[in-house]
Protein backbone atom coordinates (compact mmCIF):
# COMPACT_ATOMS: atom_id res chain seq x y z
CA UNK A 1 0.00 0.00 0.00
CA UNK A 2 0.72 3.43 -0.51
CA UNK A 3 0.41 4.72 3.68
CA UNK A 4 0.36 8.65 4.33
CA UNK A 5 1.63 8.71 8.10
CA UNK A 6 0.64 11.58 10.22
CA UNK A 7 2.79 12.15 13.32
CA UNK A 8 5.83 10.11 11.35
CA UNK A 9 8.32 12.06 13.61
CA UNK A 10 6.82 10.62 17.16
CA UNK A 11 7.80 7.53 19.11
CA UNK A 12 4.83 5.13 17.72
CA UNK A 13 5.41 7.65 14.01
CA UNK A 14 9.22 6.24 13.28
CA UNK A 15 8.32 3.04 14.39
CA UNK A 16 5.49 2.64 12.63
CA UNK A 17 7.16 3.83 9.24
CA UNK A 18 10.03 1.26 9.82
CA UNK A 19 7.40 -1.50 10.12
CA UNK A 20 5.38 -0.61 7.32
CA UNK A 21 9.00 -0.50 5.37
CA UNK A 22 9.75 -3.78 6.13
CA UNK A 23 6.73 -5.26 4.92
CA UNK A 24 6.57 -4.20 1.93
CA UNK A 25 4.45 -0.81 2.25
CA UNK A 26 5.74 2.70 0.64
CA UNK A 27 5.27 5.42 3.20
CA UNK A 28 4.55 9.32 3.24
CA UNK A 29 5.92 10.98 6.26
CA UNK A 30 2.85 13.91 7.61
CA UNK A 31 4.20 16.73 9.83
CA UNK A 32 5.28 20.16 10.29
CA UNK A 33 8.72 19.62 10.16
CA UNK A 34 12.07 19.55 8.12
CA UNK A 35 12.67 15.82 6.51
CA UNK A 36 8.85 15.34 5.89
CA UNK A 37 7.27 14.15 2.58
CA UNK A 38 4.31 15.94 3.34
CA UNK A 39 4.81 19.19 5.37
CA UNK A 40 1.52 20.68 6.94
CA UNK A 41 -0.27 21.17 9.82
CA UNK A 42 -3.09 19.16 10.58
CA UNK A 43 -4.75 22.09 11.79
CA UNK A 44 -4.39 23.60 8.69
CA UNK A 45 -7.05 22.48 6.72
CA UNK A 46 -6.54 24.29 3.74
CA UNK A 47 -2.51 24.10 3.77
CA UNK A 48 -2.69 20.43 4.22
CA UNK A 49 -4.95 19.94 1.50
CA UNK A 50 -2.80 22.03 -1.01
CA UNK A 51 0.12 20.06 0.60
CA UNK A 52 -1.57 16.68 -0.65
CA UNK A 53 -3.10 18.39 -4.00
CA UNK A 54 -1.97 15.58 -6.76
CA UNK A 55 -0.87 12.76 -4.17
CA UNK A 56 -2.66 9.22 -4.49
CA UNK A 57 -2.54 6.75 -0.92
CA UNK A 58 -4.47 3.71 -0.18
CA UNK A 59 -4.41 4.68 3.13
CA UNK A 60 -3.87 7.04 5.69
CA UNK A 61 -2.71 6.31 9.97
CA UNK A 62 -3.69 9.14 11.94
CA UNK A 63 -0.70 9.10 15.11
CA UNK A 64 -0.08 12.60 15.21
CA UNK A 65 0.14 13.90 19.11
CA UNK A 66 1.74 16.30 21.20
CA UNK A 67 2.84 14.61 23.63
CA UNK A 68 6.73 13.65 23.06
CA UNK A 69 8.46 14.55 25.85
CA UNK A 70 5.94 15.90 27.87
CA UNK A 71 5.35 15.39 32.12
CA UNK A 72 1.74 15.03 31.50
CA UNK A 73 0.80 16.85 34.94
CA UNK A 74 -1.88 19.67 33.86
CA UNK A 75 -5.11 19.49 31.83
CA UNK A 76 -3.98 22.24 29.80
CA UNK A 77 -0.57 19.81 28.87
CA UNK A 78 -3.28 17.88 26.72
CA UNK A 79 -4.72 20.37 24.92
CA UNK A 80 -2.76 20.90 21.68
CA UNK A 81 -3.27 16.94 21.32
CA UNK A 82 -7.02 16.94 21.98
CA UNK A 83 -7.19 19.55 18.77
CA UNK A 84 -5.68 17.32 17.05
CA UNK A 85 -7.65 14.14 17.62
CA UNK A 86 -10.59 16.85 16.72
CA UNK A 87 -9.98 19.06 14.20
CA UNK A 88 -7.22 17.51 13.16
CA UNK A 89 -8.78 14.19 12.64
CA UNK A 90 -11.77 15.93 10.26
CA UNK A 91 -8.86 17.75 8.14
CA UNK A 92 -6.82 14.49 7.83
CA UNK A 93 -9.89 12.39 6.68
CA UNK A 94 -10.65 15.09 3.88
CA UNK A 95 -7.24 14.92 2.95
CA UNK A 96 -7.58 11.11 2.73
CA UNK A 97 -10.67 11.62 0.42
CA UNK A 98 -8.53 13.88 -1.55
CA UNK A 99 -5.93 11.57 -1.95
CA UNK A 100 -7.82 8.84 -3.34
CA UNK A 101 -7.36 6.62 0.43
CA UNK A 102 -9.59 4.40 1.69
CA UNK A 103 -8.01 2.95 4.58
CA UNK A 104 -8.44 5.28 7.77
CA UNK A 105 -6.66 3.98 10.96
CA UNK A 106 -6.15 6.06 14.39
CA UNK A 107 -4.15 5.75 17.02
CA UNK A 108 -6.04 6.03 20.34
CA UNK A 109 -5.53 4.67 23.82
CA UNK A 110 -7.07 2.87 26.80
CA UNK A 111 -7.98 6.03 28.90
CA UNK A 112 -10.98 6.47 26.30
CA UNK A 113 -12.34 3.89 28.67
CA UNK A 114 -12.37 6.49 31.68
CA UNK A 115 -9.90 7.92 34.21
CA UNK A 116 -10.60 5.92 37.55
CA UNK A 117 -10.69 2.70 38.78
CA UNK A 118 -12.47 -0.20 36.61
CA UNK A 119 -11.88 -2.40 38.88
CA UNK A 120 -9.94 -5.96 38.29
CA UNK A 121 -11.42 -7.26 35.52
CA UNK A 122 -10.02 -7.31 32.15
CA UNK A 123 -11.77 -4.18 29.76
CA UNK A 124 -12.75 -5.42 26.17
CA UNK A 125 -13.37 -3.05 23.19
CA UNK A 126 -17.47 -3.40 23.66
CA UNK A 127 -16.81 -2.02 26.98
CA UNK A 128 -18.09 1.22 26.76
CA UNK A 129 -15.02 3.15 25.05
CA UNK A 130 -15.76 7.25 25.17
CA UNK A 131 -18.01 7.82 28.42
CA UNK A 132 -19.06 10.82 29.11
CA UNK A 133 -18.25 13.39 31.82
CA UNK A 134 -16.30 12.18 35.06
CA UNK A 135 -15.65 15.80 34.94
CA UNK A 136 -15.24 19.15 32.89
CA UNK A 137 -11.29 18.37 32.54
CA UNK A 138 -11.05 15.02 31.58
CA UNK A 139 -14.37 14.63 29.43
CA UNK A 140 -12.21 17.22 27.15
CA UNK A 141 -9.41 14.27 27.11
CA UNK A 142 -11.83 11.35 27.04
CA UNK A 143 -14.40 13.53 24.61
CA UNK A 144 -11.52 13.74 21.95
CA UNK A 145 -10.73 10.29 21.87
CA UNK A 146 -14.55 9.15 21.33
CA UNK A 147 -14.42 11.84 18.61
CA UNK A 148 -11.63 10.94 16.93
CA UNK A 149 -13.11 7.20 16.72
CA UNK A 150 -16.48 8.38 15.81
CA UNK A 151 -15.05 10.53 13.19
CA UNK A 152 -13.37 7.59 11.81
CA UNK A 153 -16.02 5.10 11.91
CA UNK A 154 -18.55 7.65 10.75
CA UNK A 155 -16.89 8.83 7.31
CA UNK A 156 -18.46 8.01 3.93
CA UNK A 157 -16.55 6.18 1.97
CA UNK A 158 -13.61 5.32 4.31
CA UNK A 159 -13.04 1.91 5.98
CA UNK A 160 -11.76 3.62 9.58
CA UNK A 161 -9.97 1.32 12.17
CA UNK A 162 -8.81 2.54 15.49
CA UNK A 163 -6.41 0.90 18.20
CA UNK A 164 -6.47 1.38 21.84
CA UNK A 165 -2.48 1.28 22.64
CA UNK A 166 -2.06 0.77 26.22
CA UNK A 167 1.14 3.54 28.10
CA UNK A 168 4.02 3.01 26.09
CA UNK A 169 7.40 2.15 27.00
CA UNK A 170 10.65 0.90 25.28
CA UNK A 171 13.37 2.09 23.22
CA UNK A 172 13.22 5.92 22.72
CA UNK A 173 10.45 6.65 25.23
CA UNK A 174 11.81 4.52 28.79
CA UNK A 175 15.96 5.06 28.33
CA UNK A 176 15.31 8.62 26.95
CA UNK A 177 12.43 9.82 28.95
CA UNK A 178 11.93 7.78 31.49
CA UNK A 179 15.44 7.38 32.99
CA UNK A 180 16.69 10.69 32.99
CA UNK A 181 13.64 12.03 35.11
CA UNK A 182 14.28 8.90 37.81
CA UNK A 183 18.55 9.87 37.44
CA UNK A 184 17.29 13.02 39.07
CA UNK A 185 14.50 12.02 41.57
CA UNK A 186 11.71 13.51 39.29
CA UNK A 187 9.39 11.46 39.03
CA UNK A 188 7.38 10.54 42.16
CA UNK A 189 5.24 7.93 42.58
CA UNK A 190 2.28 6.57 44.65
CA UNK A 191 2.03 3.25 46.34
CA UNK A 192 -0.25 1.30 43.60
CA UNK A 193 -2.47 -0.84 45.95
CA UNK A 194 -4.17 -2.83 43.85
CA UNK A 195 -3.98 -0.83 40.86
CA UNK A 196 -2.59 -1.45 37.64
CA UNK A 197 -2.80 0.11 33.95
CA UNK A 198 -2.19 -1.64 30.61
CA UNK A 199 1.48 -0.86 28.74
CA UNK A 200 2.79 -1.99 25.56
CA UNK A 201 6.32 -1.90 23.71
CA UNK A 202 6.20 0.92 20.92
CA UNK A 203 7.56 -1.61 18.90
CA UNK A 204 4.72 -4.22 19.54
CA UNK A 205 2.21 -1.06 18.83
CA UNK A 206 4.15 -0.18 15.75
CA UNK A 207 3.84 -3.93 14.10
CA UNK A 208 -0.30 -3.74 15.17
CA UNK A 209 -0.63 -1.00 13.40
CA UNK A 210 0.90 -2.54 10.57
CA UNK A 211 -1.32 -6.04 10.91
CA UNK A 212 -4.39 -3.53 11.52
CA UNK A 213 -4.18 -1.22 7.91
CA UNK A 214 -3.59 -4.89 6.79
CA UNK A 215 -6.20 -7.10 7.86
CA UNK A 216 -7.99 -5.24 10.54
CA UNK A 217 -12.11 -5.23 10.11
CA UNK A 218 -13.91 -1.68 9.17
CA UNK A 219 -15.42 0.13 12.10
CA UNK A 220 -13.09 -2.64 14.59
CA UNK A 221 -11.37 -1.12 17.28
CA UNK A 222 -8.25 -3.21 18.93
CA UNK A 223 -6.87 -2.87 22.07
CA UNK A 224 -2.88 -3.13 22.22
CA UNK A 225 -1.36 -3.88 24.84
CA UNK A 226 1.17 -6.63 26.92
CA UNK A 227 -0.72 -10.04 28.35
CA UNK A 228 -0.20 -8.68 32.54
CA UNK A 229 -1.07 -5.35 33.49
CA UNK A 230 0.93 -3.98 35.61
CA UNK A 231 1.04 -0.62 38.52
CA UNK A 232 2.22 2.66 37.69
CA UNK A 233 4.49 2.04 41.06
CA UNK A 234 5.74 -1.27 39.73
CA UNK A 235 6.80 -0.02 36.12
CA UNK A 236 8.83 2.68 37.50
CA UNK A 237 10.66 0.56 39.84
CA UNK A 238 11.20 -1.54 37.90
CA UNK A 239 12.85 0.94 34.82
CA UNK A 240 15.17 2.37 37.88
CA UNK A 241 16.25 -0.88 38.79
CA UNK A 242 16.59 -2.10 35.07
CA UNK A 243 18.45 0.96 34.51
CA UNK A 244 20.65 1.07 37.76
CA UNK A 245 18.59 4.67 38.41
CA UNK A 246 17.57 5.80 42.27
CA UNK A 247 13.75 4.03 43.28
CA UNK A 248 11.34 6.59 42.26
CA UNK A 249 9.95 8.60 45.49
CA UNK A 250 6.54 7.45 46.89
CA UNK A 251 4.25 10.13 48.08
CA UNK A 252 0.86 10.12 49.15
CA UNK A 253 -2.38 10.01 46.20
CA UNK A 254 -3.27 13.08 47.56
CA UNK A 255 0.26 15.26 46.98
CA UNK A 256 -0.66 15.08 43.19
CA UNK A 257 -4.04 16.98 43.55
CA UNK A 258 -1.96 20.13 42.49
CA UNK A 259 -1.05 17.94 39.30
CA UNK A 260 -4.29 16.89 38.21
CA UNK A 261 -3.87 14.85 35.22
CA UNK A 262 -1.23 13.20 36.75
CA UNK A 263 -3.62 12.67 39.98
CA UNK A 264 -6.12 11.12 37.35
CA UNK A 265 -3.50 8.97 35.74
CA UNK A 266 -1.83 7.42 39.26
CA UNK A 267 -5.48 6.74 40.80
CA UNK A 268 -6.63 4.77 37.35
CA UNK A 269 -6.74 0.85 37.67
CA UNK A 270 -7.54 0.24 33.75
CA UNK A 271 -7.07 -3.24 32.64
CA UNK A 272 -7.31 -4.23 28.75
CA UNK A 273 -7.62 -7.62 27.00
CA UNK A 274 -5.68 -8.17 23.67
CA UNK A 275 -7.87 -11.07 22.97
CA UNK A 276 -9.62 -9.78 19.70
CA UNK A 277 -6.03 -8.16 18.29
CA UNK A 278 -4.38 -11.73 19.05
CA UNK A 279 -7.66 -13.63 17.41
CA UNK A 280 -8.26 -11.45 14.20
CA UNK A 281 -4.98 -9.46 13.63
CA UNK A 282 -2.42 -12.67 14.57
CA UNK A 283 -0.99 -9.87 16.83
CA UNK A 284 0.58 -10.51 20.12
CA UNK A 285 3.17 -9.22 22.29
CA UNK A 286 7.08 -10.05 22.98
CA UNK A 287 7.17 -9.61 26.35
CA UNK A 288 3.86 -10.61 28.65
CA UNK A 289 4.45 -7.75 30.75
CA UNK A 290 6.54 -4.43 30.79
CA UNK A 291 8.44 -5.63 34.09
CA UNK A 292 10.01 -8.38 31.61
CA UNK A 293 10.05 -5.71 28.54
CA UNK A 294 12.40 -2.90 30.64
CA UNK A 295 14.67 -5.78 31.72
CA UNK A 296 15.10 -6.57 27.94
CA UNK A 297 15.88 -3.24 26.76
CA UNK A 298 18.02 -2.45 29.72
CA UNK A 299 20.24 -5.89 29.17
CA UNK A 300 20.50 -4.85 25.45
CA UNK A 301 21.48 -1.81 26.26
CA UNK A 302 24.69 -2.96 28.49
CA UNK A 303 25.37 -5.20 25.63
CA UNK A 304 25.49 -2.44 23.05
CA UNK A 305 27.31 -0.35 25.81
CA UNK A 306 30.07 -3.31 26.79
CA UNK A 307 30.43 -4.40 23.01
CA UNK A 308 31.54 -1.12 21.83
Amino acid sequence: MLVLLAGASGVLGRRTAAALRAAGHEVAGLGRGAGMDVRADLLDREGLLRAVDGRRFDAVVHAATALSGKAMANHRDMAATNLLRTEGTVNLLAAARETGARRFLVESMMFGYGYGDHGAALIGEDDGFGPRGANAALERHVGAMRAKEELAFTADGIEGVSLRFGLFYGAGTTDTHLVPLLRRRKLPVVADQGRALSWVDAGDAARAVVLALESGRAGRAYSIADDTPVGWAAHMGAVADAFGAPAPMRVPLWVLRAAPLAHAIMGSSLRLSNARARRELGWEPRYGSSLEGVRALAAAGAERVSGM
